[in-house]
């Protein structure tokens, strides 16, 4: 695997779209959250820092990241496999939501941490979280039914409101996952979060062990998963100006390719996501995406040399990479793939294995693939996005880079980076040709009027004032 350059480079063009909840963005992929303020905690003390990046670790230190110290490492490399159980998902609604920028600084009570040390690599970390588990049970009213807002394989996740109003995620591991060793998935989540920080990525906010309460607190995103946008029958469909149109599928669309290229590229360690799906892409109130979920991520290889990391198949049926469970090896590209099924949801609605349809559309990326590459793209388009020469235009660039990221073989699948340029491209094209589209559309109403104006004063008798 070749060596990553953490140098942050812009993503082409400078040009910003006005009117519209998402700008193009000027500055880099690598770019740290945009949040206004963020805390920085410590054992003893809260900090607020604005606009700063995630220090970085140094070798054999005993530096914090985020809310925690980094305390688990996966086994990796390029034959060695791991203890990874097999886990291939069907396609399930599990989805939390997550965005309330308003700081919780007024909940004042902090667990202990347990730093990690240089022979206790093993040990589970504590947070210096600002939150008691009795300030959990009081914000959930006891984990109650009427605030369970997902479930999943981890467990379940429910919303939180403390006094002030402020509103939190809590993910509740399944009682089964309460053992001397917190189950591989549980600390993959914990490890990846700690280590990464980004505005479209879901944030950590802390973590609580406490007796047999196992959680993890993110930031609550409050305009449910892309999923419930594209169904029809999602609690959302026809909430926001009756249907997801095209210019915001594709903000959501460049939002989760910045997020997965800083993932892969720019992190302090490259993290493959693994799941990268519509039901883990949470939407905010202006539309914005945050990727969520970080249950089956994996840090790639620290070894410039390797390849792949060697793991058993994890994933959603219908965007698992084929080459991966072919060959049991995961790289970065298996989240390109995953992201090519997901490009193809934005354009058809359609979640990848339909099994009410016929036989020949069951499978939507092939369906919709096969389409494309007819010449009939159209076709393929949820029907209801709006027909024009501009959105049938970046629909079929959609498929095209949807095409190449599930390429067959990995290595012609293009990088999340390239992706993220793509899409920009496509957005700013698409948003030219409304405005061209819009332009001309007013142009010809008002030559219309001035016709009708001309002729009725044509005929004998009528009198120009």
């Amino acid at each position: 695997m070749k060596k990553r350059n953490k140098q942050a480079s812009s993503i082409s063009g400078s040009e910003d779209f006005s009117g519209t909840s998402h700008g193009l963005y000027r500055s880099s992929i690598s770019r740290a959250s945009t949040y206004t303020e963020r805390s920085n905690y410590t054992a003893g003390s809260v900090q607020s820092y604005q606009d700063k990046s995630i220090v970085k670790k140094k070798a054999n230190s005993r530096s914090w990241t985020v809310v925690f110290s980094s305390c688990f490492t996966p086994t990796k490399g390029n034959t060695k496999g791991d203890d990874d159980g097999a886990i291939f998902e069907e396609d399930s609604d599990f989805s939390y939501a997550s965005t309330s920028r308003k700081s919780i600084a007024s909940n004042s009570s902090a667990l202990k941490l347990r730093r990690r040390d240089s022979d206790s690599s093993n040990s589970i970390a504590e947070l210096p979280t600002k939150f008691s588990i009795n300030q959990i049970y009081r914000a959930t009213n006891n984990f109650s039914a009427e605030n369970k807002i997902g479930q999943g394989g981890f467990g379940t996740v429910y919303k939180g409101r403390f006094r002030d109003g402020s509103l939190i995620a809590i993910k509740r591991a399944k009682k089964i996952m309460y053992d001397n060793q917190l189950s591989a998935e549980f600390r993959s989540e914990i490890e990846t979060l700690s280590k990464i920080e980004h505005s479209n990525l879901v944030r950590l906010l802390g973590y609580l062990e406490h007796e047999d309460e196992r959680l993890i607190l993110v930031e609550y995103v409050n305009n449910g998963s892309l999923r419930e946008h594209l169904d029809d029958h999602g609690i959302y469909a026809g909430i926001h100006g009756d249907v997801l149109e095209l210019l915001p599928r594709l903000n959501i669309a460049t939002d989760i390719a910045h997020a997965v290229a800083y993932l892969h590229e720019y992190a302090d360690h490259p993290i493959i996501h693994r799941d990268i799906k519509s039901s883990n892409i949470l939407l905010t109130d202006t539309f914005r995406a945050k990727v969520a979920d970080f249950g089956f991520a994996r840090l790639a290889p620290d070894n410039p040399d390797a390849t792949h990391v060697s793991t058993q198949v994890k994933g959603t049926a219908g965007y698992v990479d084929p080459e991966y469970i072919r060959t049991y090896q995961l790289t970065e590209k298996s989240d390109v793939y995953s992201f090519g099924v997901l490009l193809v949801e934005l354009v058809t609605g359609r979640r990848p294995i339909e099994r009410g349809k016929d036989q020949s559309e069951r499978m939507t990326t092939k369906w919709a693939i096969r389409k494309y590459r007819e010449g009939d793209a159209v076709i393929a388009m949820d029907a209801k996005l709006r027909r024009s020469p501009a959105s049938v235009g970046a629909v079929e660039k959609m498929m095209k880079l949807a095409d190449e990221c599930m390429n067959p073989s990995r290595k012609s699948r293009p990088s999340m980076r390239k992706c993220a340029e793509d899409l920009w491209a496509i957005r700013r094209d698409f948003h030219h040709q409304q405005q061209r589209q819009q332009q001309n559309q007013l142009d010809s109403a008002s030559s219309d009027k001035n016709t009708t104006g001309s002729q009725k004063n044509s005929f004998p008798g009528v009198r120009e004032e």
